[in-house]
């Protein structure tokens, strides 16, 4: 009879399914750890990691993990103006043929704490320059006050009035007149205490209206 030998395999995993990150409305940047370990039967080497965000970085704690051994890694968020749901992760290049590539998945859950709707005011090249608004809602913990909106373009007439106190303002845009393609944005001015949030952007523009594409022609079928 012939014996054969016991395939020899290193496989690193992570204990949870997924790391999550958490960061506080005031934070720049918010940093993790997590454990992982070396589920095969023999010894694996990280050779480099990759991030497939530069917002995201993580580094471990070793460079090779022996079967059975557990590792630490630790992961930094570099929040800036990002808001919302986002998923990243990271690659870990290995020395085993059936594991090169680890990957470790991130869900980044960034608060939200200025929501403006539309974004974005827009007139088409020779409309009626009447009036349009967005409204500029703080739905963050502590409410928040307009104290100063400045125009980048001097072609627009603007104003704001709060709708509920702290919470929620009405800003008002209506071009001078839209003969002209513009592209603008309305700085607004908070008194929020922290820095990032103090200053938002609504942004309006006057553009040309797209040209009707032509229907294709129709193509007599042959006999």
């Amino acid at each position: 009879m012939f014996a054969f030998a016991a395939t020899v395999h290193a496989e690193l995993a992570l204990d949870v399914p997924v790391i999550e990150l958490k960061p506080k409305p005031e934070d720049e940047e918010v940093q993790t750890t997590f454990k992982f370990r070396n589920k095969g039967d023999k010894p694996v080497k990280v050779l480099k990691l990759d991030s497939a965000c530069s917002c995201l970085s993580a580094e471990l704690d070793k460079a090779e993990y022996q079967p059975g051994e557990v590792g630490t890694g630790t992961a930094t968020f570099k929040v800036s103006s990002f808001k919302g749901r986002y998923e990243k992760h990271i690659t870990v290049n290995t020395d085993d043929p059936k594991q090169p590539d680890w990957q470790v998945n991130f869900i980044l859950e960034v608060p939200e704490v200025v929501d403006i709707q539309p974004k974005n005011l827009q007139w088409w090249i020779g409309d009626d320059p009447k009036s349009k608004a967005c409204l500029v809602k703080f739905v963050g913990n502590d409410p928040m006050k307009i104290i100063k909106i400045t125009p980048t373009r001097q072609n627009v007439e603007f104003d704001w009035k709060e709708i509920r106190e702290g919470r929620e303002y009405l800003v008002t845009v209506k071009p001078k007149n839209t003969q002209d393609v513009t592209m603008g944005a309305l700085k607004i001015e908070t008194n929020s205490p922290i820095e990032k949030y103090r200053y938002q952007l609504a942004f309006f523009t006057i553009t040309r209206k797209p040209e009707p594409q032509a229907a294709p022609a129709a193509t007599e079928a042959k006999p």
